[in-house]
């Protein structure tokens, strides 16, 4: 038992880091093409709902349509949200640096806690309110940086990212039973719908077409599919640490490929953000090991 629980943890550990490797490469993508953020948001959900939509036929076979069916209120809901977080994601990219958008958005277990206390009046950890309040310090740091920068709206926009995708994270788990596939897969249809509507209508090439395509099914669908199986193998603590490997490459891909370079006043903002979530993140880790450990388990 004790070996079986080790592979699935270790299994675990491989997909949540493999999911965050993919959801790093986003950055670069976007730095590869010159298309407008329309047509480029367009594309990519198109390609994004494509994979999510068959990978819901592989998983659910004859049961594909009956678990889509099965959608409830808070789902429907939930498909605008995912909409949303894809398009100021993608613009935010496009507007400021990469890392502003990555430390930004690595805020989230803190906006998630403080939606949650709002929603339901679940209070957070005195240890919660001490690594938010770090973490807001270095995310003002990066805020002031840009607002002298000019990249002040893309950070505004990676904001409302976190936002509403705190505000999804809550929802699910209160309803763990709406299919996380699912609910973005129509939320790539409806980006689709909307976006195509404002692209210019320009023509993409098949290089470009192709790099859409990629980072359609890696950022937007697989390296989500990937980290929801991982996580559900190991603890939620662990899954959050090991999915900061997306902060810290992202902007690593696109100063090696780009040579995009963080200002000092990021890099300072963001070795604060890291540490706070980190420090936060390895006390749930403590917890929630100290109660799965098999070892914990025996006589």
């Amino acid at each position: 038992m004790a070996a079986i629980a080790g592979s699935e943890h270790r299994r675990g550990v491989a997909l949540v880091a493999a999911g965050a490797v993919m959801w790093s490469t986003a950055g670069v993508f976007m730095r590869m093409l010159s298309l407008d953020v329309w047509t480029i948001l367009a594309w990519r959900a198109f390609f994004g709902a494509l994979f999510l939509f068959a990978w819901l036929v592989i998983e659910h076979r004859r049961n594909t349509w009956r678990v889509i069916g099965s959608l409830s209120l808070a789902g429907v809901l939930a498909v605008p949200a995912a909409t949303a977080v894809m398009i100021s994601y993608v613009t935010a990219l496009k507007l400021t640096t990469v890392a502003d958008v990555l430390i930004v958005n690595a805020v989230l277990p803190f906006v998630a806690a403080g939606i949650a206390w709002l929603w339901s009046g679940e209070r957070a950890e005195k240890r919660t309110l001490v690594a938010a309040g770090a973490a807001l310090a270095g995310v003002v740091i990066i805020v002031g940086d840009s607002a002298l920068s000019g990249r002040f709206l893309g950070d505004l926009l990676a904001f409302v990212t976190t936002l509403i995708f705190a505000a999804v994270m809550v929802l699910v788990r209160r309803q763990p039973q709406l299919s996380v596939a699912t609910i973005n897969g129509f939320g790539a249809l409806l980006c689709a719908a909307i976006c195509f509507q404002f692209a210019p209508g320009e023509t993409v090439g098949i290089r470009d077409m192709a790099v859409i395509a990629a980072f359609g099914f890696t950022s937007l669908a697989f390296a989500l599919l990937l980290f929801l199986a991982g996580a559900r193998l190991i603890p939620s603590g662990e899954a959050g640490l090991i999915s900061l490997l997306e902060t810290v490459l992202g902007p690593l891909w696109v100063w090696i490929a780009f040579a995009e370079t963080p200002t000092p006043a990021v890099i300072v903002g963001g070795v604060v953000v890291l540490a706070a979530v980190a420090w936060h993140l390895i006390g749930d880790w403590w917890r929630e090991s100290k109660i799965t450990d098999p070892s914990a388990l025996r006589g």
